[in-house]
């Protein structure tokens, strides 16, 4: 992989051999693969010259135990993220995997959204892909990325309800690397960045191998997490559970057919809450009464699955950021904009022929009916949550979602993250 001769970063090599007083320094990089073997790659280098005098590659075997070194993540004064990439299979057999994609998107957004960092509020960023569909190019990997990171759910949302299954050639290795590569994922150590990748095929399909791609992952600090569609034991043959060792992610497997949720008596008085909630919202800037009218027609098609996915979408809803990007109420709740900054030129015709007195009261109203609605909605979500942590062992749950949430409240403590109360 190294050729003999040519020339590295010069300033870092006579960095090295000033501080170590050596003519020559041996660089190199370990690489995890499968079938508990290592890959390793090193150079002599010439501190002189900075020339690569020497090369060699050898694949032993692993015969030691990896140590996980506890230490707390270097923190950054930036706004705290988070970012996670959902990569679904889209062939024939993915039909039930998609309906609980759809279902669940708010109970894995709602689970993110319970995480804070620094004691503040971090930002949720979803991106999607789909693989294994054989309407999509073919030199392409049968791959296509649907949705950058993106803060609206509704977006994403409502691609999942225009997903189609067809064909099957599922590489998984390839669209792991272009998640990796093409998504713009944030750089700092800190942040909380996972793959979910989902399907029912052998691991090791196509000419990219999952190996590397989950390397690059690791070395980005993004976290690679699997989950099989079908029996565990058989998820594990196929390399599905492999993989996600190898970034320290986890293996899960589910009945993608499963399409259960968990009713609760409190559903019916949320959802009857998100026809209030939707009064207070106030359309401001460029496309923000379009975006209204679509967060209108997702409540409705949401509404359609069940009334416990719908549940899961309002008690997200109801958080300050969730809509802060158009709503004038949330994204004064979230600081992004103070009252005496408000552009009236931005709002309803309504609200421009207001006197200051007359608006100020209005937005101050509708303040204190989001503030008592929040706090209802919180509240019927704290008794909600106790009745289906109830039904445990009366319900299968393991399904898509609680696939995912399980593993976030694993890992996003490993990067500094706290669920609040």
């Amino acid at each position: 992989k190294f050729q003999n001769t040519g020339a590295v970063n010069e300033k870092e090599i006579a960095k090295i051999g000033e501080m170590s007083g050596a003519n020559y320094v041996i660089i190199g990089t370990l690489n995890s693969l499968k079938d508990k073997k290592i890959e390793i790659n090193s150079r002599i280098i010439e501190v002189k010259n900075a020339n690569i005098i020497s090369a060699a590659e050898a694949k032993i075997e692993k015969d030691w135990e990896d140590v996980s070194i506890s230490t707390k993540p270097v923190s950054y004064s930036k706004k705290a993220i988070t970012q996670i990439a959902i990569l679904l299979d889209t062939s024939n057999s993915m039909d039930g995997l998609i309906e609980q994609a759809k279902r669940q998107l708010w109970s894995i957004v709602n689970e993110l959204s319970k995480y804070e960092k620094d004691g503040s509020d971090s930002k949720i960023e979803v991106a999607l892909y789909e693989y294994g569909n054989d309407s999509l190019s073919k030199d392409s990997g049968y791959i296509r990325k649907i949705s950058d990171f993106t803060t609206d759910m509704d977006k994403i949302s409502n691609e999942l309800f225009s997903l189609k299954t067809n064909g099957g050639s599922e590489y998984c290795g390839w669209v792991i690397k272009e998640a990796v590569e093409k998504l713009k994922w944030d750089k700092r150590d800190d942040v909380y960045k996972a793959i979910f990748i989902a399907g029912n095929e052998p691991f090791t399909q196509g000419t990219v191998s999952y190996e590397e791609a989950i390397n690059l992952a690791k070395s980005k600090g993004i976290f690679v997490n699997t989950i099989f569609c079908g029996p565990r034991q058989q998820g594990i043959a196929q390399k599905w559970k492999d993989a996600a060792l190898i970034s320290e992610g986890e293996y899960s497997n589910i009945d993608q057919n499963l399409i259960a949720s968990v009713e609760t008596p409190y559903d019916d008085k949320i959802v009857e809450l998100n026809s209030k909630l939707n009064k207070t919202y106030i359309p401001y800037g460029s496309g923000a009464k379009e975006k209204m009218e679509s967060k209108v027609e997702m409540d409705k098609r949401v509404l359609g699955t069940s009334k416990a996915t719908m549940a899961e979408r309002v008690t997200f809803a109801a958080k300050a950021p969730s809509y802060s990007e158009w709503d004038l109420i949330s994204a004064i709740e979230s600081g992004n904009i103070s009252t005496d900054k408000i552009n009236r030129n931005e709002l309803g015709e309504e609200f421009k022929k207001m006197s200051d007195d007359e608006f100020k009261k209005f937005v101050d109203q509708k303040l204190q009916e989001r503030k008592k609605m929040r706090e209802e909605i919180k509240k019927l979500e704290s008794e909600r949550e106790k009745f289906i942590e109830s039904q445990k062992g009366k319900t299968n749950q393991d399904n898509f979602g609680k696939a995912i949430t399980n593993v976030i409240k694993n890992q996003a403590t490993k990067k500094g993250y706290k669920r609040k109360n």
